[in-house]
Parts: structure tokens; C-alpha cells; sequence
């Protein structure tokens, strides 16, 4: 068989072939479908999470009723008036006069209602210093924050009038505004940044423009793509903002190391004396298999975010899998397509001093390749002792995964998410310290048959007393009522405050101790409990309740996926087990940064002192996903290269060296967008980054450059042991057999030597 004869078969081969022999169709095809996705998105619009939709439990049932009520809840907001000197009182005429200022003041934008004074409504400190103006927002609460800024200036031109007292706004518009803004400069950064990069280090992995331009247009595109799909998915399963980041991240870091895969493959098969459509061949049927299967790996351990009930995470995970699945689908089909028509002007805008070329002159000149002399160097020893190895590595491995057994998880509050960067932070903790049950205080939502009712009215009375004489609130407890829709809003704050542990222990109280004692006694009467402390409550308990079918799911689906893909029980076992480990350790390093301090300074991450409450499922779905990426490629050379003929031992040497390159420039590019994002001011993003951005970093050196071969070399040939009565499984390992993958025209041995 010759050179131009290389038959390969198999789905992702079959695609390849086509779009190279279809090259203009299916350039205009992927083209027009990015088109019309973006159009048909844009048309349709994305319906958002609602706030009834965001959690189940007693917040959902008090969101559904306020919702069905047609009752909009407005924005609260407070502004805290304070003396500066510890001999000022609010009694004090000066006082008086920034109350009675701070009034006129919010009135007269025209943006709020309902404005009391601390003298009516007794929101005055214990030490008499502090007081609390309070009011509403006119408008939907949902996008208060865009409309809080005129207030936020009437407030601080009362603060330049009263030198002597310190007066600050907090509330709902505020806080929404503060994260609105940090949220969307942090990630306006991390997007204009995170681009750049990758192509900066594909270039120097490529030394070529084109080359390196190729991925990142596939990668924005498919990225384009999914946000257009986002929009019309979203009125079956509505979306969010989070949702669209997460998308953005997943689909940088995939797509770019898609098409890295398939294009490594390709120039080093020409470089192996291969014409153009040999190489593109063979490259479909090796890297475009991998990526295949890659890709649904990934886009399974991405499905199992839907089995959180979490609307927010059933968000995060459809908009994951889909822009994966796109990626994937490209990369299979529009790059060999646009290969075929660059054919060698995939190699314009050369950087000489980085391009592969020099580096391969260099090395026939003796000057050798430094990344294959070192992973040479790191397979020799490994393959020459994998036992210790083995106990090395894994041993290190678990030790950096210990401080993960004692993670401590919570919702973040506004000082923990951003620390002492934003002035809004200090008057957080002014009002908290001030007044004990803080500015967030839980809402009993009441719905009667007849909310007057004399056994109604005498119950919240009862319910409003107990709640203070149990030691759940220190009050004032106020009873909002909406006769209308026979409602009642009972806003009772909690002993804790900004401490969630002791709030929520006050919120139990409430909840299990004073409700069933006087609400529960109404016949037919509704009280769910919600608020802040509640909804981080509710998201923990429903949180906690999903991690073992998620986990389940995910593990189980990627086993059966890798066996299939492999036939193999053993590399089926090996790869959960392995990615685990790396699940572990990146588990064992945020708990040691961001729970106990350990080099928290480094990030900027000091008196954070917990994990985000989201953080470790969505970890654990993300990474077991990515960290396919590279077992997928790795173990599918090494098997390459077993049916070739080789020995085992041989195999994983050869399928590991060949490799290093571009697993390792996959690496970087994953590591430095995950990296971006823990350089932003917000810890939970913070948190996010140095999470993924270690675990991959541990994934491509310590797991698939250590503990992956030298697992395999200990096991040898039962490292491809199927037992007899699993023969009847698919067969879906055909695109590996060996007049797939090599020519013999071009001699195996001359290939592995111009490899880089």
C-alpha cells in the first residue's frame, strides 16, 4: 500500500475525508451554521433564570408565591448614619439634621419610596452612635442596580455637608450594582486577556501565525456559535450570565486544544515524509478519534451538572456541553477542511527562531530538542523503577489532596468575596457590627385564606414576640401586608448576621422552633422562610443532596465511555482512578490557599477562610471532564503504537514522548486562561482559577507524565485485558488499527526521529 493510499476508517475519519475532498462546502457550511445560530439566537433573545427557579425548598415555595401573587418586591436599601466620635449620639441635632438631609435627599431623585426614619422605625444602634435610613426602589428589583446610581450620589453629597459623621448606603441595588460591576470588569479582563495569551503560546508552539490562528478562530467561533444556540436553548431551559462566562472559559480551553491535537498530528506526520493528504488522513483517524472521544467524555461529565437541580448549574452545564460539542464537531469537520485548502501555507508567518523547522536543524546538528530530552529523560527513570514511582508519586498526590477532608464550604459574604477592595465592604461590616442582625434579615412570606383574620393576625403577633424572646432575633421585627393578595411580609432580623454559621443556627430556630409553636397553628396557612441565610442554606442542603448521583453519574458514564473507546477494563479502571487524584489535589490545594492561608498571600487570598458552596461539584464535573483531554490522547498513541507491534513497555515510552509537546503546550494554554481568572478581585472566581488552572497542571505533568506510564509499565499486558464475556460490548476502537494509522512508505523509525 502507498503513500497516498493510507486507508483509514471510522466516524471521525469519515468526517475528516469529506470535508478534505468538500473543502469549500464545509467551510461554507460551518460558516453559514455559526450564521444563522448567531442570528436565530439573537432573534429569539435569552430568557434568564428566574429567581422562583434558582433553588427548591422553602426559598423556591416563598419565591413561587410572591411570584403567583404578582406581587414585585422592590430593592431595599439603607443608608447608615454614624458618628465618628465616640461622644456623638443620634440624638445630637448635627444628626438629626443628616437624617432629615439623607431623607430629602434620596426623595428628591425620584428613584425610591417608602423612606422611614430611624426615630419611627427604632433603627437605632444599642450605643445610640448608628442609625439606619431605609427605603425602596422604584422598579423591577432584578435591575435596580442599573438605576441605584443617582441615589448613591444624592448620599454622598450629604456625606461632604456632615464632616463629622459617616454616611453610607448599602442594600440590594447597591451590593447588586458592586457585583454587577466587578463581576463584568473582571471578566471583560479575563476575556481581552485570556485570548492573547492562547495565541501567544501557540505561536510558540507552531512558530507559525497561521498555524497558531487557526485554533482561536475555530475556538471563537464555536464560542459564537454556542451563545447564538444559548439563546434559543434558553426558552426550554432558561440561562444566565454565569452561565455565558463558564461557556466562554470551557470553550476557549477546549477548542483551542482540539484543534492543537489534530494539528500536531498533522505536521508531524508530514514532517515524517508524509504528502498533505496522508497526513491529514492519518491525523483524522488518530487525533480526530481522540478528540471524539474526548469530547463526549467531556460533554458527559458536563451533563451531569443537570442532575443538580440546581437551575444555575443545569445552566452552567447545557451551555458547557454544547460549546464543547461544537468545538468538537469543528475540529473534526472545518479544520480538515481548511487544511486541505492552506495545504503548506499553514506554515506562513513564520517566527524562524521558533519554528520547528529551526528546532529540527538543530536537533539533526546534535543541539538535541530540550522538551523530547526531557521527557525522555523522565521516562527512563520512570519506566526503570515505576513502583517507586508509583509510591512517589501517588503518596505525594495524597498528601497534597489531605487538607481536602476537612474543606469547609459556604455562600461568601461581600468582605470574604472581595476583602477590603471596595468601600462597600467596610460599610457591610459598619452595619453589622452596629446592628448585630444585619442588613440582609429573613423573610417570613405569609399567605392566609384571609390574612386579617383575627387567628392570623393574632399568630404573627405571637410568631413576631417568640421570634425575639427565643433568641433567633434581637428585632425590630416588621409585618409588611398585602391585603390584596391576602399576604404578609414578616422581615425578622437574625442573631449571627453576617456570620452564616450562627445565622443559620438562628434561622433553624425559626424555622423548626417559633413557625410550627405559632404559624403552624393556622389551618391552611403557608410560611416559608426565605432571604439570604436561607437561600445558602437551601442551596447547601440541595447541593449536598446532589453530589452523590452527580459524582455517580459522571464516574460511571465516563468508565463505560473509556471502555468502550479502548476495550480495555484495565484503562477503563486506570483513568477514573487517575483523574480522581487529580480531582483530590486540586481539592487539597484550595483548602490549603483559601481555607487555611497557606500561601495565600500569592493570590491574594488572605481571611477568606472557606470555599465558595458551588465551587467543589463544579470542579469535580469540570476537570473530570478536561482531564480526558489528555489521558484520551496520551493512552490512544500508546495503543497506536501496541498495535504497530511494539512491546508495552516501548509503546508507553513512544506514546508518551510523542506527546509531550503538545500535551504540554495544551497544558500552558489551559493553565494560563485558568490562571487569568485567579488574578480577579472576586475570591470565588479567584477560588475558580487557581483551582482549575492547578489541577491541569498536575494532570499534564505528575498524572500522564509519571503516574500514567508507570501504572501501565507495572501492569504490562493487562493493561489491554477485556474480560471474554465483555467481546459482545461496541467496538468503537476501529479508527486505531494499524493500516490506519501507518505507511509504510515513510519508515516508522525515521517518523519518531523528526517528531517534536
Amino acid at each position: 500500500m502507498g503513500n497516498g493510499d493510507t486507508r483509514v476508517r471510522g466516524l471521525a475519519a469519515r468526517a475528516g475525508g469529506w470535508s478534505a475532498r468538500h473543502r469549500w462546502a464545509a467551510v461554507g457550511i460551518w460558516v453559514l451554521f455559526v450564521v444563522l445560530a448567531m442570528g436565530l439566537g439573537s432573534a429569539a433573545g435569552r430568557v434568564d433564570v428566574k429567581d422562583s427557579d434558582q433553588l427548591k425548598g422553602e426559598t423556591h415555595t416563598a419565591a413561587k408565591i410572591i411570584e403567583d401573587a404578582g406581587i414585585d418586591e422592590p430593592a431595599s436599601e439603607t443608608v447608615l448614619i454614624q458618628a465618628k466620635d465616640a461622644g456623638g449620639k443620634a440624638t445630637d441635632a448635627d444628626f438629626r439634621a443628616a437624617v432629615a438631609a439623607v431623607m430629602k435627599a434620596v426623595e428628591g431623585t425620584g428613584k425610591v419610596t417608602d423612606v422611614t426614619s430611624p426615630y419611627d422605625t427604632r433603627t437605632i444602634s444599642k450605643d445610640g452612635r448608628s442609625a439606619l435610613v431605609q427605603f425602596d426602589m422604584r422598579g423591577d428589583a432584578d435591575t435596580a442596580g442599573d438605576r441605584v446610581e443617582p441615589v448613591l450620589k444624592a448620599v454622598e453629597g450629604v456625606q461632604k455637608e456632615h464632616g463629622s459623621l459617616r454616611i453610607e448606603e448599602i442594600g440590594g441595588a447597591s451590593m447588586q450594582k458592586t457585583f454587577s460591576d466587578a463581576f463584568g470588569d473582571d471578566f471583560e479582563k479575563a476575556e481581552l486577556s485570556a485570548v492573547p495569551v492562547a495565541l501567544g503560546i501557540l505561536l510558540i508552539a507552531f512558530g507559525a501565525l497561521v498555524a497558531a490562528l487557526l485554533p482561536v478562530l475555530l475556538a471563537v467561533s464555536a464560542i459564537m456559535a454556542t451563545m447564538g444556540l444559548m439563546g434559543i436553548v434558553s426558552h426550554v431551559m432558561p440561562m444566565s450570565d454565569t452561565a455565558n462566562s463558564v461557556m466562554l472559559l470551557v470553550g476557549l480551553a477546549v477548542g483551542v486544544d482540539y484543534c492543537l491535537f489534530y494539528l500536531r498530528r498533522e505536521r508531524e506526520e508530514r514532517q515524517a515524509g508524509r504528502d498533505s493528504q496522508t497526513a491529514l488522513r492519518i491525523a483524522a483517524a488518530t487525533s480526530g478519534r481522540a478528540i471524539i472521544v474526548s469530547g463526549v467524555t467531556v460533554c458527559v461529565a458536563m451533563a451531569g451538572m443537570l442532575f443538580t437541580g440546581l437551575a444555575e448549574f443545569e445552566a452552567m452545564g447545557l451551555a458547557s456541553l454544547m460549546v464543547v460539542a461544537v468545538a468538537m464537531v469543528g475540529s473534526v469537520t472545518v479544520l480538515p477542511a481548511l487544511l486541505s485548502l492552506l495545504g503548506e501555507r499553514v506554515e506562513k508567518g513564520k517566527i524562524p527562531w521558533l519554528h520547528p523547522e529551526s528546532r529540527l536543524r538543530r536537533k539533526r546538528a546534535g543541539a538535541g530538542n530540550r522538551e523530547s530530552r526531557f521527557w525522555t529523560a523522565v521516562l527512563k527513570g520512570v519506566l526503570a523503577k515505576p513502583l517507586v514511582c508509583v509510591v512517589v508519586a501517588a503518596g505525594a498526590l495524597l498528601a497534597i489532596a489531605a487538607p481536602a477532608l476537612g474543606m469547609k464550604t459556604q455562600n461568601l459574604t461581600l468582605d470574604q468575596e472581595f476583602g477590603d477592595s471596595l468601600p462597600i465592604v467596610q460599610t457591610y461590616n459598619r452595619v453589622n457590627a452596629s446592628f448585630p442582625g444585619g442588613s440582609e434579615p429573613a423573610e417570613v412570606v405569609v399567605k392566609a385564606a384571609d390574612i386579617n383574620a383575627p387567628e392570623v393576625t393574632a399568630a404573627l403577633a405571637d410568631f413576631k414576640a417568640r421570634a425575639i424572646s427565643s433568641g433567633a432575633s434581637r428585632g425590630p421585627v416588621e409585618i409588611k401586608l398585602h391585603d390584596a393578595q391576602n399576604l404578609a411580609f414578616v422581615y425578622v432580623p437574625l442573631v449571627g448576621g453576617s456570620d452564616f454559621d450562627k445565622a443559620g443556627q438562628s434561622l433553624d430556630k425559626l424555622r423548626d422552633e417559633v413557625r410550627p409553636a405559632t404559624l403552624g397553628k393556622v389551618e391552611g396557612l403557608q410560611a416559608p422562610i426565605t432571604g439570604q441565610v436561607a437561600g445558602s442554606k437551601d442551596f447547601n442542603d440541595q447541593l449536598t443532596g446532589a453530589v452523590v448521583p452527580v459524582f455517580a453519574f459522571v464516574v460511571i458514564f465516563a468508565f463505560v465511555l473509556m471502555l468502550l473507546s479502548f476495550r480495555s477494563l484495565t484503562v477503563a479502571i486506570t483513568s477514573i482512578v487517575l483523574n480522581l487524584l487529580s480531582v483530590g489535589a486540586a481539592y487539597g490545594i484550595l483548602v490549603a490557599v483559601f481555607q487555611h492561608g497557606w500561601g495565600a498571600s500569592l493570590v491574594g487570598a488572605e481571611g477568606v477562610g472557606a470555599i465558595i458552596t458551588w465551587l467543589p461539584l463544579f470542579l469535580f464535573v469540570i476537570l473530570f471532564g478536561l482531564s480526558m483531554d489528555y489521558h484520551v490522547f496520551v493512552v490512544s498513541r500508546i495503543r497506536e503504537a501496541r498495535l504497530r507491534g511494539r512491546t508495552t513497555k516501548d509503546a508507553i515510552q513512544h506514546g508518551v514522548v510523542t506527546t509531550a509537546g503538545v500535551v504540554t503546550s495544551a497544558a500552558v494554554i489551559m493553565v494560563a486562561v485558568f490562571a487569568i481568572f485567579g488574578t480577579l478581585s472576586m475570591q470565588s472566581m479567584k477560588q475558580m482559577g487557581v483551582g482549575l488552572a492547578a489541577a491541569v497542571l498536575i494532570d499534564a505533568t505528575i498524572i500522564r507524565g509519571v503516574l500514567l506510564p508507570a501504572v501501565m509499565a507495572l501492569l504490562g499486558e493487562r493493561n489491554w485485558y477485556l474480560p471474554k464475556w465483555l467481546n459482545r460490548l461496541p467496538d468503537l476502537t476501529h479508527d486505531e488499527s494499524a493500516d490506519a494509522v501507518a505507511a509504510p512508505a515513510a519508515r516508522d523509525d525515521e517518523g519518531e526521529r523528526v517528531r517534536v
